[in-house]
């Protein structure tokens, strides 16, 4: 029975070279690192800074505040904390949003970027009382 020259061939190759296999490893560590650093400075994201949020709470079947300002073309999230032991939909046409808000907790959504101007939102279970608007300048 004849071996394959082939195996010992590698094996040898290998032996002869053993920071090859290392140097590619690290290489390819250090690229995944760098990608990394270059995704999160084209989102606009380092370390210790925070995304620009609105907060939002209902009340007594109320939104405070009732008027939320946004600087036109940019995007922001929306914090919408439920005070109340009753479920409320913040819903929205203009902005094209609406989320369910289950009692006494907290949800968050994007708005944005908006064209200068005045979107009017509502609570639907709850539209006669729970009324408001975001402006974008």
């Amino acid at each position: 029975m004849m071996k394959s020259i082939f195996p010992t061939a590698k094996r040898n190759a290998r032996a002869e070279h053993p920071s090859k296999g290392a140097r590619a490893a690290g290489f390819g560590h250090v690229a995944m690192v760098l990608g990394a650093a270059l995704a999160c400075a084209a989102l606009g994201a380092t370390a210790g800074e925070e995304e620009p949020t609105l907060s939002l709470k209902i009340r007594n079947h109320q939104f405070y505040p009732a008027e939320l300002e946004i600087p036109a073309g940019e995007k922001r999230m929306l914090i919408i904390e439920n005070q109340d032991a009753t479920v409320e939909e913040f819903e929205s046409h203009s902005l094209h949003r609406e989320k369910i808000v289950p009692p006494l907790s907290k949800t968050n959504l994007y708005i944005g970027p908006l064209k200068p101007g005045r979107y009017e939102f509502i609570g639907e279970y709850n539209d006669a009382t729970a009324k408001g608007v975001v402006v974008a300048k």
